[in-house]
């Protein structure tokens, strides 16, 4: 790596933001004053970071070598008053030279060279629920049962960069119930390292290894909203294609969890799956195909989740297709349908729904909203994303969000139906405030 000294000071300009003023002497007869950087070597001479030559002269016309750009560096680390701004960009240089600055003597940390690879982001929020049904769907005939509940969840997503192409990506959430504050109360106060995989993106291609999201974005997350371990394709550009290959877990925040009531004891499904998505102008449309296999579905026969009338089926076999029309900038209309041929009871799942505008965290202020009809069949959809409509049920949904402050987010989603394994009316409210960091 071979620059120009002067044009090497575009960049090394920031060491010489220590001092608050550019009126320093020039020292340097080959630099005139209306030189385009004559401001800069002034100053960078008079903080002591760059000395010239015996007689007189910068020579900013010349190469510079990585030996000499360390020399800058090195009196630049060891100025006390630097702005953050300038101490970043300081650091940065700092793990470029680092080899030429320790055979100078100068000691970088192995934390510093590598500070700016990792990359944190997160998240706080406080959500509410608040559930009704006519008809309790695990107890019976209880009349207007009622269920309210309120959690708090902080998330942390680290993101490690390895090299040009592979990163490192994971995802930790703490979570408290507010109904109790003791740590040994159910679902109270648990942490829980929730994803880890690394990322290798390429051109036209794109692989992920480990445990990493397995959401559907394509259909707003109705078919899935987990995880899994395993690996993740993506290959294309208007076409693409997206395989995935392992097991996911259906003991989280899956319909089946409550299985284990009914004394069936497997946790996981083996899944398998591939998806086709074509971008051609406003509109996008993806065609999908899902496998899986688990004891979970052959028990899967109380009450509303009677997967299969012979009890003898372990297999999901469900096909896809969604699209979305975006109309302008503010207005787009999307659905999916999907259907399990290997389920007897329950089997379809869909939805319709018109989108306007759209809450960015960033922009205080901004706002969107939607309106949709919903129809989930617990036997077709495996980890769908509840915030309105539930496990089994129809109906139309509404949900609104808005920007409060730049990072914080509230939103507020309200459904109305029916309960499909009793036709009985059920409903939810939603609502949540995200602080993003």
């Amino acid at each position: 790596m071979k620059k120009t000294l002067v044009s090497a000071l575009t960049t090394a300009l920031v060491v010489g933001a220590a001092s608050t003023t550019f009126a320093a002497a020039n020292p340097f007869s080959d630099v005139p004053a209306d030189h385009w950087a004559y401001d800069a070597v002034s100053q960078l001479a008079a903080d002591g970071v760059i000395e010239g030559y015996g007689d007189t002269t910068f020579k900013g016309d010349r190469n510079i070598t990585r030996y000499e750009m360390a020399q800058m560096i090195a009196k630049a680390m060891a100025k006390t008053n630097v702005g953050s701004n300038d101490k970043a960009l300081i650091d940065k240089l700092a793990a470029e030279f680092s080899d030429e600055l320790n055979n100078l003597g100068v000691r970088v940390a192995n934390l510093e060279k590598n500070a700016d690879k990792v990359k944190w982001n997160g998240e706080a929020r406080y959500t509410y629920t608040s559930e009704r049904h006519d008809v309790n769907m695990l107890q019976g005939n209880k009349k207007n049962t009622k269920k309210n509940k309120d959690e708090l969840l902080l998330r942390l997503e680290p993101t490690a960069e390895v090299n040009a192409n592979w990163q490192v990506k994971a995802r930790l959430d703490a979570s408290t119930n507010m109904e109790s504050d003791s740590a040994f109360s159910g679902d109270s106060d648990k942490v829980k390292l929730q994803r880890i995989w690394a990322q290798g993106n390429y051109k036209n291609f794109q692989t992920k290894l480990g445990k990493f999201p397995d959401g559907t974005a394509y259909d707003n997350s109705m078919m899935l909203n987990n995880q899994m371990s395993g690996a993740e394709v993506t290959v294309g550009n208007q076409l693409k294609a997206t395989l995935r290959a392992g097991r996911i877990d259906l003991n989280s925040d899956s319909q089946y969890k409550n299985l284990h009531a009914f004394g069936v004891d497997d946790d996981a499904a083996n899944l398998q799956s591939i998806a086709l998505t074509y971008q051609l102008g406003k509109a996008v449309g993806t065609a999908a195909y899902y496998h899986a296999d688990s004891d979970v579905f052959k028990n899967a026969n109380h009450q509303y989740l009677k997967f299969n009338n012979n009890a003898d089926e372990d297999e999901m076999s469900t096909w896809e297709v969604a699209g979305k029309y975006r109309f302008d900038k503010n207005v787009a209309l999307g659905g999916a349908y999907a259907e399990n041929t290997k389920a007897d009871s329950y089997e379809k799942a869909g939805f319709v729904q018109l989108d306007y505008k759209g809450a960015q965290k960033a922009n205080k202020g901004t706002w969107g909203a939607y309106v949709a009809y919903r129809h989930q069949g617990a036997g077709v959809v495996i980890d769908p994303n509840v915030d309105g409509v539930g496990y089994n049920q129809k109906g139309w949904e509404v949900g609104t969000s808005y920007t409060l402050f730049k990072n914080t987010v509230a939103s507020a989603k309200y459904f109305n139906g029916k309960d499909l394994h009793n036709d009985k009316d059920a409903s939810k409210l939603f609502g949540r405030v995200e602080f993003f960091f």
